[in-house]
């Protein structure tokens, strides 16, 4: 039996073990979302249309997926939506304009000898490329914070009724002090491991620090996790917030 199958379904098996029915969501979510990157990456093969408008609408389709399909609609994921979406604004104007002044658009020096037989005029702005990499990368980690922040905050509220909103945004900004340096590690170590070749080849090649530091692929990662970091130290306090202005509001109430 192929691998994969093998791998899939021991990941089945303890989703639904853990999870139960709301595991089952979780692993049908994975294809989901895989294949709304799919469309995402077959639609930007038109020079015509425009990769960051088409990743946007991507991850909010991934969003909605991630929060109301798997965890239904409530006064939690609504909330973590809400964050998600502001966030996601904030992070674009940012994630753009680092991009670009970064130039980590396009391939690096390592990747040229595998693609000297292509041509390279393929009608993309690779800048734009670049921008959608990073905000893909991004939204799955902020999302993650903004579940797990919205719903210990509604559980808080529900358990103690006359919380104040000062009292909310503390303890929502409690939480997310926690969640911070784990998130921010789990990053890191993603990459790590994902590139762990590249270093060894950065080894082989007998790079200094400067030439590694200054290499466009090492960069463009680099780029990557710290803009995903700042986007996780940036939601916390926009879903604490959003979630101790609509707990303590008289819409909540009611």
């Amino acid at each position: 039996m192929n691998v994969l199958v093998v791998l899939a379904m021991i990941l089945f098996g303890l989703m639904v073990l853990v999870g139960g029915k709301k595991g089952v969501k979780s692993f049908i979510s994975l294809f989901i979302n895989f294949g709304v990157i799919l469309v995402m990456v077959f639609f930007m093969m038109d020079p015509n249309t425009n990769p960051i408008v088409l990743t946007l609408m991507a991850c909010i389709v991934i969003v909605c997926v991630n929060l109301f399909y798997v965890n239904e609609v409530n006064s939690k994921t609504k909330m973590a939506f809400i964050s998600t979406i502001v966030t996601l604004i904030v992070l674009f104007l940012f994630i753009h304009y680092i991009t670009k002044s970064a130039m980590i658009q396009g391939f690096g020096e390592e990747e040229i000898v595998e693609l000297a037989p292509f041509s390279l005029l393929i009608g993309i702005d690779f800048v734009k490329i670049s921008v959608s990499i990073v905000i893909i990368s991004t939204v799955g980690a902020i999302t993650d914070v903004a579940i797990a922040i919205s719903s210990p905050m509604r559980e808080l509220k529900v358990h103690n009724p006359h919380m104040s909103r000062k009292d909310l945004f503390t303890s929502g900004m409690r939480i997310g002090r926690d969640i911070l340096g784990t998130d921010t590690n789990t990053l890191f170590f993603a990459f790590i491991g994902g590139y762990l070749a590249l270093i060894l080849l950065f080894k082989d090649l007998s790079y200094s620090i400067g030439e590694i530091v200054n290499s466009k692929i090492f960069v463009a990662e680099i780029v990557t996790i710290l803009c995903a970091s700042i986007g996780i130290a940036i939601i916390i306090p926009i879903t604490s917030w959003i979630n101790a202005t609509y707990l303590t509001s008289k819409s909540y109430k009611s």
